[in-house]
């Protein structure tokens, strides 16, 4: 059953109203008339169920037929610092890592980020990596859709640490010399409800200036296992097994 994410204001006790691109996509794409079913949510907690009773060029009014409860979030909020990689691998980032549960996507620019964001573009970029995020999270029957935030400087970064109540810092370094108890260690400290913030740098991996100053404000080094991961491989490394750890252990 085809999937749309609206607006609170849009959902009523009764009734939902679809605008926008997915009023095409309902009448013109899927064909979709009155008297069929679609599923519905207000990208937070309600998900319902409803049949199409009107369709019109503009906007389609629904009738709720019931409420579900999916539950298709991960027990935790996982952000994914990602240092800015080359070419569309953040669309593959942003794709997959909706798919696997990620809250929220935070772009960074690393010391040894080579692509530099034309700051009058940066927001065609933003709106097109959350109609990614829209559409992985459509497909992957996910409540909400993760929030592509801007792009941050390292320093602004920094300061957003605080809000999180573990920040773990994918280190290739640490993999290469063995380490691989650290992040199963550290996920047993967190709690259902808690925010992870998961910071991964680009192709050319972070400085060790830049670890440093991280570790000075608490973040947690880990290596991802005994093999080097590509840039766009790491947060799908660790957003499954974090899933494994609240989801699958459990």
């Amino acid at each position: 059953m085809q999937r749309y994410f609206v607006k609170k204001e849009q959902m009523t006790d009764t009734a939902v109203q679809i605008i926008g691109d997915d009023v095409k996509h309902i009448s013109k794409v899927m064909r979709m008339d009155v008297g069929d079913e679609v599923i519905c949510s207000d990208n937070d907690s309600r998900t319902v169920k409803c049949r199409l009773s009107n369709l019109s060029d503009t906007e389609i009014n629904a009738d709720i037929t019931e409420t579900l409860e999916p539950k298709t979030e991960l027990p935790v909020q996982v952000t994914i610092a990602q240092g800015l990689p080359k070419g569309d691998k953040l669309d593959l980032i942003i794709q997959k890592g909706t798919e696997l549960g990620a809250f929220a996507f935070l772009p960074f620019a690393a010391a040894r980020s080579i692509v530099k964001w034309d700051h009058k573009k940066a927001s065609k970029k933003i709106e097109r990596l959350e109609k990614i995020a829209k559409e992985a999270a459509e497909q992957s029957y996910r409540e909400r859709i993760p929030e592509v935030l801007p792009v941050h400087s390292f320093s602004q970064l920094k300061q957003e640490l605080p809000s999180f109540d573990l920040i773990i810092l994918a280190y290739e370094e640490s993999a290469k010399q063995g380490e691989q108890a650290q992040l199963a260690q550290q996920l047993t400290t967190v709690a259902p409800g808690q925010k992870i913030l998961v910071i991964i740098g680009p192709e050319g991996g972070i400085t060790e200036e830049e670890v440093d100053q991280l570790t000075k404000q608490g973040v947690i080094v880990c290596g991802f296992g005994p093999r080097i991961l590509r840039t766009e491989t790491a947060s799908l490394y660790v957003l499954a097994a974090i899933s494994y750890h609240f989801e699958l252990m459990r």
